[in-house]
């Protein structure tokens, strides 16, 4: 860390018992100007001195009104303070001076920020501790550093150290892989009532790893946290020794083909149970921050709340016959919000600064009555404060017709609506967190690096100025190390530290510390001709996110008739697909278990969104830095080819999205007419598609065998539902080989699938 206003740096010092990242800073201070970092008992007055706001060294800056800030003032000798009221924005601070943007007497005059948001974190934490967690080429600890260095403030880490949770299931069905990701307490840490269930080194193995994880955290100042689907189920087994402990059944009753209960939550065993892992929890990492919980999904569910997969269900003791609807609502709540408090109250006997926060957005009936006991550690998150239920608020910018764009990409500001409930919260005695996207995860999936820096400055701008001061990137920063041309992260910086700064200037000194000032400007509008092709984009129903890689997009033949392609050619494929054999997803493009996701209408509609609006721009795009990179050498061209490679896949990507609309209008459109022309028209048609779709793919072979950086997420142990392995080139072909030789066959979709027997 070398800073290019200050020349010299003689001595760097930092106080004894401070936390790890003063010593962080401090040390690679000092390593950049061949010095020696001196951990000292008390300020020495003199050198460069690096304290946290804890260690005394330096008090609250005056004029300070929020509750985080961070100092600087270095004179030409080298000597003054870097100090900051929270730890990971110490290498905030720091990351930021060495990129040369502050002027030296700027810094002698000294300065002092305070932060657009005191509490920013990623997640769902795709890379680091959930269903991404074995991207190969992963350093966590450099991804650590890229959080801090971003304005981050936490780290989620309780990740599983196997590819996937050691869970029950039964044959053909999905759910035990559900487990794989937000793993509940129990796979971590034991209690009496669970003790022999899970295999010791499994659990051992898990710890060890959420323990690694927050080691590399605190390097760089960030909260180790954790993200857990909760109340979770358990064995069948133990119900089947303890049976008047049978909570809800919290299953998919589709994609599970045997029934998963939790816990009757009520039951004083249940909170003993509960208090037992917590404290367990806490005892390996006593400075865990908080959990966050995401329930009535993947095998997790509060006791009679409505919106379980089966509807209303628990056990005995929290339900009696015959009560009104809201009456269930609120006894479910009250109970949900005991349980939670009962997590709380145990963890805040070891940090009494520990949250739990609820993802609101699955309680539509119990909303109210759950916030009536929020407050004093229980808050709640969501990607908009006005959320009740699943129906999400925002319109995609370009296509105002395609709602429920909040959280995503395409939501780039924050309405004025959202402030009464904010200050609502507020007065309730919580603060909420407000969920945003940052890069590709949910987005974008499976790719890395794809830069919308505009869209996600003005998001970031719009929350901070209406006042949001925590907030959660869902799905982190994914690969960022592998990225290291990757813009976004220096607008979340921006906003975080450098907010008088234009958006504009902050791209171009980034710009020209990647490529050089004389490419500079070139390399800010290729990003701006990229994000101008996304901003086109139009949403499409789960294949715009994670399930892109669940369905097996890139690798499965988009032939007439999906099931004309024999079951042992399905396999290869078929088998980490999130499905089940009578889940229609096997046969239709457009739906999933019961789900429409497009139709005939909806499908053309959004083709010819992409054939219109969004392809012709990513051509362009493309056009432009392909011809800066041939007229570029050296770091430059470096720079311009790292891009090139990430908006080829990114192309790949939106043109197999297209062909995934346009089959569904085709074969929908095929069936459902009776006029003969038009079936000869739709048949045609969808010829041209498979013809762009064999392209298409035969384009992704090429740039994996061609490329030099990792322009996606790739699993170097097994392939996943969630990411695709390094047997890809060979699935790739197998899909050409497969679609060449059923390409004609006769458009069909088989509608009885769901009454198949496995």
């Amino acid at each position: 860390m070398r800073f290019s206003a200050v020349p010299s740096i003689s001595s760097v010092f930092y106080p004894k018992g401070s936390q790890q990242v003063s010593k962080t800073v401090a040390t690679a201070i000092a390593d950049a100007y061949g010095v020696r970092a001196e951990e000292v008992a008390s300020d020495p007055g003199t050198g460069l001195r690096v304290s946290l706001a804890a260690d005394g060294w330096q008090s609250t800056p005056s004029g300070v009104t929020k509750d985080a800030w961070v100092a600087a003032r270095i004179d030409g000798s080298g000597n003054g303070t870097l100090a900051s009221s929270t730890p990971a924005f110490l290498y905030t601070l720091a990351s930021w001076l060495e990129t040369g943007d502050i002027t030296a007497d700027k810094l002698a005059a000294g300065l002092v920020v305070e932060p657009a948001f005191s509490f920013q974190r990623p997640v769902f934490d795709y890379v680091t501790a959930q269903s991404m967690r074995h991207t190969r080429r992963f350093d966590p600890d450099a991804y650590a550093r890229r959080l801090a260095e971003a304005g981050f403030t936490h780290f989620e880490v309780n990740g599983l150290s196997t590819p996937f949770a050691v869970e029950p299931g039964i044959p053909h069905e999905y759910y035990a892989q559900f487990y794989t990701y937000c793993a509940g307490l129990h796979h971590f840490v034991d209690s009496e009532l669970l003790h022999g269930y899970y295999p010791h080194e499994y659990l051992a193995a898990n710890l060890n790893n959420l323990k690694k994880l927050a080691a590399i955290g605190r390097k760089y100042g960030l909260k180790p946290g954790i993200l857990c689907f909760e109340p979770r189920s358990l064995p069948e087994r133990v119900f089947d020794h303890y049976p008047t402990l049978r909570g809800a059944r919290v299953d998919h009753p589709f994609r599970s083909h045997l029934p998963r209960y939790c816990l009757a939550q009520d039951h004083p065993i249940t909170h003993k149970h509960y208090g037992e892992l917590i404290r367990n929890m806490m005892d390996a990492v006593p400075d865990l921050a908080y959990m966050s919980v995401y329930t009535n999904d993947s095998g997790a569910g509060f006791e009679h709340t409505a919106s379980l997969y089966v509807g209303r269900n628990g056990g005995p003791y929290l339900i009696r016959e015959w009560r009104s609807h809201d009456k269930i609502a609120q006894a479910a709540a009250y109970s949900a919000t005991r349980l939670m408090r009962s997590w709380q109250e145990a963890a805040a006997e070891v940090n009494p600064d520990f949250e739990v926060i609820l993802r609101i957005e699955p309680f539509k009936v119990e909303h109210d009555h759950l916030l009536e006991g929020f407050g004093d550690g229980l808050t709640v998150e969501a990607p908009s404060m006005l959320v009740r239920g699943y129906h999400l608020p925002y319109s995609h910018p370009r296509y105002p017709e395609q709602e429920s764009a909040a959280g995503t990409i395409y939501q780039a500001s924050v309405d004025n609506s959202e402030v009464e409930k904010l200050e609502d919260f507020r007065a309730k005695g919580f603060e909420p967190k407000l969920t945003y996207s940052a890069g590709p995860g949910f987005n974008i999936e499976p790719l890395n690096g794809i830069p919308f820096p505009r869209m996600l400055h003005n998001k970031l701008e719009s929350m901070r100025d209406k006042g949001f001061r925590h907030i959660s990137a869902l799905g982190g920063l994914l690969n960022a190390p592998e990225a290291p041309y990757w813009p976004n992260p220096e607008a979340i910086r921006a906003i975080q530290i450098n907010s008088d700064a234009s958006l504009d200037d902050v791209l171009l000194a980034a710009a020209s510390r990647w490529a050089g000032d004389e490419h500079a400007a070139d390399l800010v509008s290729c990003w701006d001709a990229v994000e101008e092709a996304i901003s086109y984009f139009p949403i499409v129903p789960l294949f715009s996110g994670f399930g892109f890689c669940w369905l097996r997009t890139w690798v499965r033949p988009f032939v007439p008739n999906l099931e004309a392609v024999p079951k042992e050619d399905r396999l290869p494929f078929e088998r980490f697909m999130v499905s089940t054999p009578n889940n229609p997803s096997i046969n239709d493009l457009g739906s999933d278990v019961l789900f429409e996701l497009i139709t005939a209408k909806s499908g053309r509609s959004m083709m010819e969104l992409f054939d219109k609006n969004a392809l012709p721009r990513i051509n362009k795009a493309l056009d432009l830095i392909d011809g800066l990179a041939a007229e570029s050498s050296g770091k430059a061209k470096e720079v311009f080819d790292d891009l090139s490679q990430r908006i080829r896949a990114l192309r790949v990507w939106a043109t197999t999205v297209r062909n995934v609309c346009a089959w569904v209008a085709c074969v929908h459109g095929y069936l459902q007419s009776d006029d003969d022309s038009e079936k000869t028209r739709l048949k045609d048609e969808l010829q041209q598609m498979i013809d762009l779709d064999l392209k298409n793919t035969q384009d992704l072979i090429d740039l994996w065998n061609s490329a030099t950086v990792e322009f996606m997420h790739v699993s170097d142990v097994v392939e996943t539902s969630t990411l695709y392995g390094e047997n890809l080139p060979e699935l790739l072909q197998r899909k050409i080989d497969l679609t060449q030789q059923y390409r004609d066959v006769e458009p069909f979709i088989d509608k009885e699938i769901l009454w198949r027997l496995a």
